[in-house]
């Protein structure tokens, strides 16, 4: 008998060990995200390459409309702002592509204003620090390219971003052109900080036309993701869809999906210096 419930023991023991272990490993792919553009979407366990891409195993999602989070949903990573309205707006796939992205001779203090469905969000571009990164998205700006383009991707564990600028509104597909990495910020405990936008990739040398928006202070290899600007206003637009949540049934689960909160990027205006 003792032989016996020493044996259950251990093995209890083993099997806690075992769960632990499949926690930290969960916990830890959850703050590391890779977002990519020209295939499926899927979270490696480095850095969610900003590109959000989609946890390994599952497909792209588009956001629903009607979506709202159910009691499953995690808690909101920011409080809700108050004063903001979102209105019904739909994304519509871009097909168009472009061998490259044409000279479009920023200035310092360059801007681009995001007229979303849930209000305005103007970035400041770092056109002196990303010269060909900023140009890249306000070529693509100047084409149309981001109007009544989805916001498809929210994280609300880990790190806290929304991803933009999928063709498909799903996190596939690019502009047609890759982009060299630039401006990667130096490593420090949080390298991409609150109204950041960084450009998401699918590894070295990939990004093309999907950023991020870091609406709360957020860790990822400093090496991997180049700085395009900072949210100089409009960041209570980002927060407030934050706060909505992921939508009900996303393959990632309640932490990571599209916005139960559509956002909608219905034009994009440059406002050179």
């Amino acid at each position: 008998m003792a032989g016996s419930k020493r044996a259950r023991e251990l093995a209890r023991a083993k099997y806690e060990r075992q769960q632990a272990a499949r926690n930290a490993r969960r916990a830890a792919r959850r703050k590391k995200i890779l977002i990519t553009a020209g295939a499926i979407v899927a979270v490696v366990a480095v850095g969610a390459g900003v590109w959000v891409l989609w946890p390994e195993g599952s497909t792209s999602a588009s956001p629903s409309a009607s979506a709202t989070p159910t009691s499953s949903t995690p808690p909101a990573p920011v409080p809700t702002p108050t004063g903001i309205t979102c209105t019904e707006a739909g994304a519509s796939t871009r097909t168009t592509t472009f061998p490259k992205a044409e000279p479009q001779k920023l200035k310092p203090g360059a801007t681009l204003t995001l007229d979303t469905n849930c209000g305005k969000v103007v970035i400041e571009f770092a056109v002196a620090n990303a010269p060909i990164n900023t140009n890249a998205i306000a070529f693509l700006a100047s084409k149309g390219f981001y109007t009544d383009a989805g916001c498809h991707r929210l994280t609300v564990e880990g790190i806290f971003v929304v991803q933009c600028g999928s063709p498909s509104n799903d996190g596939r597909g690019d502009a047609g052109f890759k982009l060299p990495d630039e401006n990667l910020p130096k490593s420090g405990p949080n390298d991409y900080p609150t109204g950041t936008v960084a450009m998401a990739n699918a590894g070295k040398g990939t990004a093309s036309s999907q950023f991020f928006l870091v609406y709360k202070d957020s860790t990822l290899d400093p090496a991997n993701y180049t700085v395009l600007g900072h949210i100089t206003s409009g960041l209570d637009v980002i927060q407030y869809v934050a706060a909505k949540g992921v939508a009900p049934g996303s393959p990632s689960g309640q932490g990571d999906g599209p916005p139960a909160q559509p956002l909608v990027i219905k034009t994009a205006t440059v406002r050179n210096g």
